[in-house]
């Protein structure tokens, strides 16, 4: 299982800044991924983020930049995104990430 530990340890520090939330840790597609109430909401595969949003969101966010479809199953995921290194590369983009993550997870659990 191939991620990049920093990125990691960059999501620990910003779930435990940002909110007052317990959240788990779960290997999933081949990285680690970061759990609202056992949803998932932003992780790490290799070096990139991977995100779940919206579907609501979904069109806005794949045209910004350093963004594209989950493929991790060869074909596009539906309600997830990769960010490349290069679209979290400030602690404030990685929270806006993390703060999208959780607004999807939040979406299915009420």
């Amino acid at each position: 299982m191939a991620f990049n530990e920093e990125t990691a340890q960059r999501i620990r520090m910003a779930m435990d800044l940002i909110h007052s939330f317990q959240y788990t840790e779960k290997k999933m597609f081949g990285g680690l991924s970061f759990l609202y109430e056992g949803k998932m909401t932003v992780g790490v595969v290799k070096d990139d983020l991977a995100v779940r949003v919206v579907a609501d969101k979904m069109e806005k966010v794949l045209t910004e930049p350093h963004v594209r479809p989950m493929d991790f199953t060869k074909s596009a995921m539906k309600e997830f995104v990769y960010v490349s290194a290069n679209g979290f590369d400030t602690e404030e983009q990685l929270m806006g990430w993390i703060n999208l993550g959780i607004e999807h997870a939040k979406s299915k659990i009420g």
